[in-house]
């Protein structure tokens, strides 16, 4: 019986190891309209103020278009970047697809 019970340890640990090394490659969960993983970047549409999404481990909050620059928080850090640009902020680096009245479409790799 002590074998059995090693082994059904052992099959235990491994499982939970392997699932701590698959987690970072999930990347990506939402809780804003939409969101769009692929390897190690994900593509997120943020529309209306206070949207947000969890994207590679890090929170990322909608505050509006001002200017044509969209304003973010990513991880309590504020940035803005207009239609082209490209921002880091913390561990992320963003770049700004579109930028609407009332939207923006980026696409967030870790930098």
């Amino acid at each position: 019986m002590a074998t059995t019970t090693h082994r059904s340890a052992r099959l235990t640990a491994g499982l939970l190891a392997a699932g701590l090394l698959l987690a970072p490659l999930t990347g990506c969960s939402f809780s804003s309209d939409n969101v769009s993983c692929s390897g190690s970047s994900c593509t997120v549409t943020l529309s209306g103020d206070g949207a947000e999404a969890k994207i590679l481990g890090t929170t990322l909050t909608f505050a509006g278009v001002q200017d044509g620059k969209a304003s973010l928080s990513v991880g309590g850090a504020s940035v803005s970047c207009g239609e082209g640009e490209t921002v880091s902020a913390g561990p992320l680096r963003l770049e700004c697809s579109s930028v609407a009245d009332d939207s923006v479409e980026l696409t967030a790799s870790l930098s």
